[in-house]
């Protein structure tokens, strides 16, 4: 699989002192690292940051290192150890590594941290992330359209502002698409395929026939629940259509690759700030839609792409 949930380069090898930019002391080898909360084969985040600090590795010549299944509690320790041993980047991999993060980056001066998903940034903490508001406002307005009961359905794992960007923008969208009601829920999990189901499921059962799942390895469960009673779902980081041919209408495309050979880029120049880097459908090598499943209408498939461009321009805002 190819990963997307979004060509930082060249090292200065001597140390600059500015205001506002992170120069590491130590200046020698860019080494980093990036601690990830799932395991690296959930064809979700995780798997999206393995293969994404793989590129930055073969692309950038950096030396890389990753810790998998990292526990909310262990969080701040594993990101620490990194830091004890020498690497200038520390990245924590989703936006519940931000206090974590808030917490480390103090006590290590010389490691810059910064948090895929995360707010904010100052001093040596930085953020990645996307503007989740535009394919979420597009993915809903294609659930608007292709549902035949007006009731759609959405699934987060936890209220970070990725899921409540995410959420709010999805029901805007199905809704100025003629869609009557956005069912929400949030299964407090991540990984648990199980759950993921249980949540789809539910909603199914309710009359949601379009579902749109925002997990990490439990989108599995959500998407099985899709197949297994003929309803829609969407996609997440990656063109999930290659995997559910026959259940996925359209994927978010959050390419956390292109997203991270960027600002690492800027690391290795020794320019990458204390401050948040956003990519939105105007950076599509970080942030675009995948493919169109065949059964949405060709007037559809139009009216989205100028909802696009409405987005990007501006003109639009969800």
């Amino acid at each position: 699989m190819e990963i997307n949930r979004r060509r930082f380069i060249a090292f200065c090898g001597t140390t600059v002192v500015a205001s506002s930019f992170f120069r590491p002391s130590w200046a020698q080898t860019a080494k980093v690292a990036i601690v990830m909360p799932g395991n690296i084969t959930d064809k979700s985040w995780s798997q999206s940051g393995y293969e994404a600090i793989k590129q930055v590795e073969a692309k950038l010549g950096v030396e890389v290192a990753y810790s998998e299944k990292v526990a909310q509690a262990d969080q701040a320790e594993a990101m620490a150890d990194y830091a004890r041993r020498g690497f200038g980047l520390v990245i924590g991999h989703g936006g519940e590594f931000q206090d974590a993060a808030k917490r480390v980056a103090p006590k290590y001066p010389d490691t810059i941290f910064i948090v895929n998903n995360g707010q904010g940034g100052e001093g040596n903490l930085a953020s990645a992330d996307f503007n989740y508001s535009q394919p979420g406002y597009l993915l809903g307005y294609i659930a608007g359209k292709m549902s035949k009961s007006g009731k759609g359905g959405w699934i987060g794992g936890q209220k970070i502002k990725f899921s409540l960007d995410l959420n709010a923008s999805y029901e805007a969208g199905f809704k100025a698409a003629g869609g009557k009601e956005v069912l929400s829920a949030y299964t407090n999990d991540w990984d648990d395929i199980a759950k993921g189901k249980e949540a789809a499921l539910n909603q199914i059962s309710q009359g949601a026939d379009v579902i749109f799942p925002t997990m990490d390895n439990a989108v599995i469960g959500s998407l099985q629940a899709c197949k297994e009673k003929g309803v829609w779902g969407f996609g997440l980081y990656y063109d999930a259509i290659a995997d559910w041919p026959d259940t996925i209408l359209q994927s978010a495309i959050f390419d956390i690759q292109g997203a991270m050979l960027d600002y690492v880029g800027y690391f290795k120049e020794g320019k990458l700030e204390g401050k948040n880097y956003n990519f939105d459908l105007n950076t599509p090598e970080a942030c675009r839609l995948g493919t169109f499943h065949s059964a949405i209408p060709e007037e559809v498939k139009a009216e989205v792409t100028a909802l696009a461009e409405k987005l990007k321009s501006g003109e639009l805002k969800p």
